[in-house]
This record gives structure tokens, sequence and C-alpha cells, in this order.
């Protein structure tokens, strides 16, 4: 006995719609755009405000915080900056330069400090009379 399957609807493939983004973006808004709506929020009547937030699609935390940002001075330091002259790339031998600086300028105060103590030896030696070897090592006496 066979069965019949019943046939199958052409499969629809449906076009993806363009105005509906495959992942959600965050709204952003420019520093003109903030002060704009701050401006319009502060000069409406208080009935008129929940109306402007509902217009931009805000909250009114949005507007606190864009209102402390501009009072403490933040919403004029986020225009963009022209860009400037670009710094000097880092020279890879500036690390090495001062760290053997550094051990030259230890060495040489090792080297004072030595030579003085040699010197206090020889006016020890000499208020002593007490006679100094011979420097060169290959000799003996």
């Amino acid at each position: 006995m066979s069965t019949k399957t019943p046939p199958q609807p052409p499969a629809v493939h449906s076009a993806p719609n363009p105005e509906v983004s495959d992942r959600p973006q965050r709204r952003t808004f420019s520093v003109a755009d903030k002060l704009r709506i701050l401006e319009e929020i502060e000069r409406a009547r208080p009935g008129d405000v929940g109306a402007i937030l509902r217009r931009e699609g805000l909250y009114s935390s949005n507007v606190g915080r864009w209102r402390r940002q501009r009072d403490a001075g933040q919403l004029h330091g986020l225009t963009p900056a022209k860009p400037g002259p670009k710094s000097a790339p880092a020279n890879p031998h500036k690390s090495d330069l001062e760290r053997l600086q550094r051990e030259n300028a230890r060495l040489r105060d090792q080297l004072t400090r030595a030579e003085a103590v040699i010197d206090l030896q020889k006016k020890v030696a000499q208020l002593l009379e007490i006679p100094l070897g011979s420097t060169d090592r290959g000799e003996s006496k």
C-alpha cells in the first residue's frame, strides 16, 4: 500500500525589509542637537515638556544628564576638534639611551667615590709613614 504525500506548497522567500535593520543601533545626538533640545525644554511651559520628550523619543534622565554635562562644560568639549599636527613617532632607541645615561651617571658617581677613598688611603698612609707598595701587580719585592 502506498501513501501519497500531499504536495508541498512552493517555498516563499520573503525579501528582507530594507527599512528594518538586522541589528538595532543606539541613537546618538550631536552636541548641537543636545543644546537645541535643552534650550527648547527650558523655554517650554511645564505641561509642554512631556510633549517635547515624546516627540524626540527621550527620557527625562537623558535631559538631566545633558544639563549636568552642559553645566560642567563637558558638552562643549564633545565638539570634534580639527586635526592638528601629528606627533613625531616614538624613537625606539630612546628608552635604551635613557637607561644607558642613568647607568653612566651612576658609574661616574661610583668612580668619584672610589677615587676619593683611594686619595684618603694615600693621605693616611703618608701620615702614618707607611710605605705604599708598587702599583704594578706583576712585580714582587
